[in-house]
């Protein structure tokens, strides 16, 4: 597996403007640097004549456009459209549909580039109808996915996800089928559809290639932690901790191997460190940012379940040193997650032990089994007395 950045697909529009942005949106404990990532953004944005972006920029935060920086980016643009302008005009009169298709592509991408959504989705959907190869058809729908999670458009996402599915089912070839596993494991995450993201993201750990959508050591950062939430020990050991893709670059990344190995060896206390700095690092991730307080406790009650499925009984102090929590901290926790019924076991203060009590499966699946059967009945009953009338 070659881990350099190869850009294989052009990066429009650039994810990591938006990614500039939101840092400047975060808390300052997450961001303290905000003074030169402004710097740096309105520095990308001034070099690309970004101007729609631009005024989205001043939206956000309140404040008034630059007069001279508009007028010079307006003039910019203009002119970049009169020329795009003229190359399809040209190819209209004295070219074929390949040269008309290559200028409203070229116009597509412009807007795009510059952060105009509605006229880039509006551009890229009239230069599709002028495409008749798949891959090509293809290649258009991935750059309106890359746009809807510029803008954060779930509708755009979806609606294009689906589409691709449709169009690599028609032949896609091979590289498009799993970049489109990628693509759609980042929205799964993105709206916190954990297990499918788990499954798409180990489908494609041996091949993937869209580094227009992250690098390579985020894609590895993605995927352990969402498959270590996700699934069960056996597979979290044989898919992911052994994984040489993985293997190859988790030490590059700052608290994942600790992270991800103290979790499944039960060293709870650097479990519980390295679950800290974890925390940190979502809270500056775009996507992982929504999801960093849920993130945290579900894998606060996976560890106290995982040391508490080996004992009947433990002792509070001891469960507590393990984690290097205090005592009463760690009480809380438990009285917490128990009345959420999370955690199937009890405190006994008093005697300062937790205590387990597993539920019975076959008779949970009984007393379902009877609650979805009366469910059954009352609505067969309810059908009767209609057909009686």
């Amino acid at each position: 597996m070659q881990l350099e950045e190869e850009e294989q697909v052009t990066k429009i529009p650039a994810l990591d403007m938006r990614n500039l942005l939101f840092f400047l949106t975060a808390p300052d404990e997450v961001c303290p640097n905000k003074d030169a990532i402004r710097q740096q953004l309105l520095q990308r944005i001034e070099e690309k004549n970004m101007l729609p972006f631009y005024i989205y920029y001043c939206e956000q935060f309140k404040i008034e456009p630059n007069p001279e920086l508009v007028a010079k980016m307006k003039a910019a643009n203009d002119q970049k459209l009169k020329e795009l302008g003229d190359k399809i005009e040209d190819a209209e009169k004295n070219h074929g549909e390949n040269e008309i298709r290559e200028g409203l592509l070229a116009k597509a991408e412009f807007y795009a580039e510059i952060g105009d959504k509605e006229k880039a989705i509006s551009q890229f959907r009239l230069t599709s109808e002028k495409t008749v190869a798949l891959g090509q058809r293809l290649d258009i729908v991935f750059t309106l996915i890359r746009i809807g999670f510029f803008w954060d458009d779930y509708d755009l996402l979806n609606r294009n996800i689906e589409k691709a599915k449709t169009l690599v089912e028609e032949g896609g070839d091979w590289d498009r089928r799993n970049r489109l596993k990628v693509y759609e494991a980042l929205l799964t995450l993105a709206i916190r559809n954990f297990p499918k993201s788990a499954e798409l993201f180990l489908e494609t750990l041996s091949t993937f290639t869209s580094y227009e959508l992250f690098d390579y050591k985020t894609f590895i950062f993605y995927t352990v932690l969402i498959n270590i939430i996700s699934i069960d020990r056996v597979r979290l050991k044989k898919k992911v901790i052994d994984a040489p893709e993985v293997l190859t670059v988790i030490l590059e990344i700052p608290y994942l191997s600790d992270f991800l190995n103290s979790f499944y060896n039960s060293n709870y206390s650097l479990f519980f460190t390295s679950l800290a700095g974890i925390t940190l690092m979502m809270k500056k991730d775009r996507y992982l940012a929504p999801h960093s307080y849920h993130f945290c406790r579900e894998m606060r009650i996976r560890a106290y379940a995982q040391l508490l499925e080996s004992y009947r009984s433990v002792q509070l102090k001891n469960m507590a040193d393990a984690f290097g929590v205090s005592t009463e901290f760690l009480d809380k926790e438990l009285s917490r997650f128990i009345s959420a019924g999370r955690l199937h076991c009890k405190v006994d203060k008093v005697g300062g032990i937790v205590e387990t009590n597993r539920p019975d499966v076959k008779n949970s699946l009984y007393q379902q089994t009877m609650k979805q059967g009366d469910i059954l009945l009352n609505r067969v009953q309810k059908l009767a007395r209609v057909i009686d009338l």
